[in-house]
């Protein structure tokens, strides 16, 4: 791999079906994995309300960074299929129970709106669950417009978060 053409990209994993904190676990393993990418970095396990129905299991979230060569349409393609392995069926529902979820956040300071991808992923300054783990492994990182990780996640607090021993 040519480490000159290497992007960072950061990726948000979550579950809360099938034992959601192995399920975590073996997304690493397959990220790991990835052809022409480098796990560099990887969060604690955090376990939190789900954000949309309250009527499912507590998702168990993390943060995994990687550099790549891949663009970021075959990185896409190629978390989709962890999930796919996983056994993550896209029913079309938003924010329902899920085995596994990998969502690219962010891709070096890339901003794109495609109709499979947005850049940075939308949300993504408004959910604790993905900030706090993110903060962990790379608190002085700044998103496309300049905030930084870390503050915006102590702004936002972490009230329904709990590390797991992982």
């Amino acid at each position: 791999m040519n480490d000159s053409v290497l992007v960072p990209a950061y990726v948000g994993l979550g579950s809360n079906l099938d034992d959601p904190a192995m399920q975590l676990r073996r997304a690493f393993d397959a990220l790991r994995a990835l052809p022409r990418t480098r796990l560099v970095a990887r969060s604690a396990l955090y376990q939190n309300p789900p954000m949309g129905p309250a009527e499912q299991p507590d998702y168990v979230n993390a943060v995994a960074g990687l550099l790549t060569a891949l663009a970021p349409d075959a990185l896409l393609a190629a978390l989709q299929a962890i999930e796919d392995r996983h056994g993550r069926r896209r029913d079309g529902s938003r924010w329902g129970p899920r085995v596994l979820d990998l969502d690219l956040l962010l891709y070096g300071d890339r901003r794109l709106q495609t109709e499979t991808l947005t850049l940075p992923h939308p949300g993504l300054a408004e959910r604790a669950f993905v900030l706090w783990p993110l903060a962990e492994i790379a608190p002085e990182l700044r998103l496309p417009g300049g905030a930084r990780v870390a503050s915006l996640a102590a702004a936002l607090g972490n009230a329904d978060l709990r590390r797991l021993d992982d």
